[in-house]
């Protein structure tokens, strides 16, 4: 089951507000067994999806993202890099960093480093410019 941890804390979150499968599921505008798909781990939830679970709950939606994210890197960080705070931007920020071009550069960053990249690429080459500038000026204040 790839989504172990997932599916194990959806459940227990229901079980928790004492909500039943068809309650969670019409509130999410989908089937009872396609959100019992997302309890038993068959079936993942899209990040849209995991960001309306987490509002119900009300709890952070990183606490639900960072259990979708691996880490088959040799190198343990303890946490995942800050997420953004909007839907579209999670599901850019989520698709970049499990992009296969992306695996080599990211390998060995720890996450700020990952988090600045991330930004830093959305970024135009004048914008980059600047921002580059700015860093050897701060650097050099120091």
């Amino acid at each position: 089951m790839k989504n172990e941890l997932l599916s194990k804390r959806l459940k227990d979150l229901r079980k928790a507000n004492s909500y039943t499968q068809e309650y969670v599921a019409s509130y999410l505008n989908i089937g009872r067994q396609a959100y019992s798909h997302y309890e038993t781990g068959r079936n993942t939830p899209s990040t849209e999806t995991l960001y309306s679970i987490a509002t119900l709950y009300s709890i952070p939606y990183n606490r639900l993202f960072e259990l979708l994210m691996t880490n088959d890197n040799p190198y343990d960080y303890q946490t995942a890099p800050v997420a953004p705070s909007t839907v579209n931007d999670l599901s850019d920020f989520l698709e970049y960093m499990n992009h296969p071009k992306n695996e080599k550069k990211l390998k060995l960053l720890g996450v700020k480093e990952k988090e600045l990249l991330y930004y830093f690429e959305k970024l135009t080459a004048k914008d980059q410019s600047d921002i580059l500038d700015f860093i050897k000026i701060k650097v050099k204040k120091k």
